[in-house]
């Protein structure tokens, strides 16, 4: 197996760039408000664009939404190490990860690039990148999370527990982030983050 980190992981790597992680449970409304912040922060963002192996959505396109790449394509990549982190998320036989060459070519262009990742890849990222800038984002409540994931009407009562269980022990970890952002104003929150990322570009001047 390869590893990609001598020349694009580790401190290193952010001299040209800054890796910015992003993540909380489902329903927190993370991928809304980071819409949102690359509107509004003036900063370079770059969003990185996880690969899947699952099929793609009615509306999703390959490369703007996700890479979505056959079985056999990303087991031969993750063999070869061209990821910074990938996981089988939930349990299921898909598979979901970051790419080192998302991570290049932010880089290489001198962006802070943008990882919107769930908490499993976010800590293993933490440890390849322990001066990123990470920020969880969670809801109001629990019973507030509980409503939006209700809300959808996209699950079975087990899927919808099965997730439910997850956000909790997703909760537990908010702590490992650098900063948390409560996500019960989608206004407030853009501008803390934006806030959050202007703050970090300051410290590097």
């Amino acid at each position: 197996m390869t590893d990609d980190t001598n020349t694009t992981g580790g401190n290193a790597a952010t001299k040209n760039g800054k890796v910015v992680i992003v993540s909380g449970p489902s329903g927190a409304g993370k991928t809304t408000v980071m819409r949102r912040v690359f509107e509004k922060c003036p900063l370079p963002l770059r969003h990185s664009v996880s690969a899947t192996t699952r099929p793609p959505r009615a509306g999703e396109l390959d490369g703007r939404d996700y890479y979505f790449l056959a079985p056999e394509d990303f087991d031969a990549r993750r063999k070869r190490g061209e990821f910074l982190e990938c996981f089988a998320v939930f349990g299921r036989d898909y598979w979901y990860g970051t790419l080192w060459s998302e991570i290049r070519k932010g880089f290489a262009a001198g962006e802070w690039v943008v990882l919107e990742i769930d908490v499993q890849g976010a800590l293993a990222a933490m440890e390849r990148f322990p001066d990123a800038l990470s920020i969880f984002i969670r809801p109001g409540s629990f019973a507030e999370l509980e409503k939006r994931l209700r809300g959808r009407g996209t699950e079975s009562e087990e899927a919808l527990e099965r997730r439910l269980e997850r956000a909790k022990h997703e909760l537990k970890l908010a702590d490992r982030y650098r900063h948390q952002v409560i996500n019960d104003d989608l206004d407030r929150a853009v501008a803390e983050i934006c806030d959050i990322l202007t703050s970090e570009r300051e410290k590097k001047r």
